[in-house]
């Protein structure tokens, strides 16, 4: 499976998608790429910023995307 597949299906399952997310559960390191080729295809992914706590406890903003 493709890892854009993968990210569209995770969506479609109506769950929300961050980069780290991406990475960790999905095996996706350029999910802003896979995000942009699925928007091409025409789908309404939406793009909101939110803060999250990283691995080193550092409050950074972040990408989120849903459908």
């Amino acid at each position: 499976m493709s890892q854009q597949k993968r990210i569209r299906e995770y969506l479609e399952s109506g769950k929300v998608l961050t980069r780290l997310i991406a990475d960790d559960l999905l095996g996706s390191k350029e999910a802003p790429a896979r995000i942009s080729e699925l928007r091409a295809k025409g789908y309404d992914i939406k793009t909101k910023m939110v803060s999250v706590t990283n691995r080193y406890s550092e409050k950074i903003r972040v990408a989120e995307w849903s459908i």
